[in-house]
């Protein structure tokens, strides 16, 4: 290999940290989301005794998306610094989740639909049960439809990771 390329490979090779500032500042995010969390947990806990039922568990709901959010975003960071900046040693760590680390960029694309998934499926039933409010067909549709069309092409996405690590006549 010529000294130019082994330069722009080396060059190319370390632009990888350029990434990292972008995951201490989703750091920051979830930051941001615990601190809507309890400012909306503690919003909810003071309206409560005029609260029906529907708008305590819409409240909950919220909360519920909040956090299946920050657990998207650790999911991003961990295997986002795993996959393109460098190995996360365990050593004395031997505690933390397997969930968080050596996911493959298939695992993460399955992981990382899947969250959207479920996070568009909550707020599904939260549109559901603000009906009761206020009868709305088209926000109902929207309601339904954009959590299949997620689960849709997490089914399609597990298919094709299936039949790519399966097919072709490859063992494993």
């Amino acid at each position: 290999m010529r000294r130019g390329e082994r330069v722009i490979q080396k060059l190319v090779f370390a632009s990888r940290w350029l990434a990292a500032p972008f995951f201490i500042g989703l750091v920051g995010g979830l930051l941001l989301l615990m601190y809507r969390f309890f400012a909306d947990l503690f919003d909810l806990a003071m309206r409560l005794t005029g609260l029906g039922w529907h708008p305590l568990v819409v409240g909950v709901l919220n909360l519920v998306d909040i956090a299946l959010t920050a657990n998207l975003v650790l999911l991003v960071i961990f295997s986002g610094y795993e996959n393109f900046i460098g190995k996360i040693e365990l050593g004395e760590r031997s505690t933390w989740p397997a969930g968080l680390i050596d996911v493959d960029f298939g695992e993460l694309k399955q992981k990382l639909l899947g969250s959207i998934a479920v996070i568009a499926a909550v707020a599904a039933l939260a549109w559901y049960l603000d009906l009761v409010e206020s009868s709305d067909p088209e926000k109902l549709g929207w309601a339904v439809g954009f959590p299949l069309m997620f689960f849709a092409a997490l089914l399609m996405l597990a298919i094709a990771e299936r039949l790519s690590r399966h097919g072709g006549g490859k063992t494993g």
